[in-house]
């Protein structure tokens, strides 16, 4: 079994959201064969509570407004440290970046597929390295 056409739709549509805003190493993993509750997982990081939220908020908008879809559930909004966004044909993480290295849900899905993302969306892979790189030690963005 493989992710449908219209969970690739989604994905890719959530992905350049997800650039639009500049996420860090956006990743989406085809999951159908082994979960039978959703297709896919897109994966996304920022360096900031605010700017997590903001990526989440263009996601959903992005998704309603040119896909029709709505999430059937958010969780995370609080402390926007990681916000899942379920819309049951994929699902969307988008973490702040110290979660992201410290839940590495990259390694629980490894074997599955990658899903081809755009252009801008594939750009973003090792930017949250660089930002770590860039930053003063232990000054947080």
């Amino acid at each position: 079994m493989t992710a449908t056409d219209r969970s690739i739709e989604l994905i890719n549509a959530a992905a350049q959201a997800a650039a639009d805003k500049l996420a860090h190493d956006i990743i989406a993993y085809d999951v159908s064969d082994v979960l039978s509750i959703t297709d896919a997982f897109l994966l996304a990081s920022a360096p900031s509570d605010r700017q997590v939220k903001s990526i989440v908020d263009e996601i959903e908008e992005v998704l309603n407004k040119k896909l029709g879809a709505k999430p059937v559930r958010r969780e995370g909004d609080r402390e926007a440290r990681w916000v899942l966004l379920d819309y049951v044909d994929i699902v969307v993480h988008v973490q702040h970046s110290e979660e992201r290295v410290f839940y590495a849900l990259e390694r629980l899905w490894k074997d599955c597929p990658e899903i081809e993302l755009p252009a801008d969306a594939r750009a973003t892979r090792g930017k949250a390295a660089e930002h770590r790189a860039a930053q003063p030690d232990g000054e947080q963005s």
